[in-house]
Order: C-alpha cells, then sequence, then structure tokens
C-alpha cells in the first residue's frame, strides 16, 4: 500500500515537472525533480517490478535534458508510474 501512495505522489511530481518545462519555468521544473527525487527514495524497490526500477534509474537523465524534450520524458514517467500506482493493490 505504501508504494502506491509514493508512487501516486511522484507520477504527480513529475507531472509538474513537465508542465514546468512546457511552460519554460525550468526553476518549477527542478523544484519539483528535487521532490520526484526524494519520493524516489521513499520507495520499497523489493516490492516493484524490475521494468519500474529501470524508470525509476533512468528518472536521472531528466537532469541532462532541458526544454521540450524534458517535459516530454517526465509526463512518458509521471504516465508509467501512475498507471503502476492503479495496477498495485
Amino acid at each position: 500500500m505504501h508504494n502506491k501512495q509514493v508512487l501516486g505522489a511522484l507520477a504527480m511530481d513529475l507531472k509538474r515537472v513537465a508542465l514546468g518545462y512546457f511552460r519554460g519555468s525550468d526553476s518549477m521544473a527542478e523544484r519539483f525533480f528535487e521532490e520526484a527525487l526524494k519520493r524516489r527514495s521513499e520507495l520499497d524497490n523489493q516490492n516493484l517490478k524490475p521494468y519500474l526500477i529501470k524508470f525509476l534509474n533512468d528518472m536521472e537523465n531528466l537532469k541532462t535534458i532541458k526544454g521540450k524534450k524534458a517535459a516530454e520524458h517526465a509526463l512518458l514517467y509521471s504516465t508509467i508510474f501512475q498507471n503502476a500506482s492503479v495496477a498495485i493493490s
């Protein structure tokens, strides 16, 4: 149950990252990205599927990407984590 809530919160943080980059507010996007990284550390990785762990590790790549491309990646991760949170019972 804990992972479900954390994945949902992580998805929302990443959605805010995507909105920030899309609107050109890099400072907002970076602030919410830091929040997303904190949320990631709250997850119990032993109970997660391997594909989720891969995406969680790939989140670090957002640091090197800026602009619309970063917005697209953040939205992709947000959708994946949101779907995973719904699938956890």
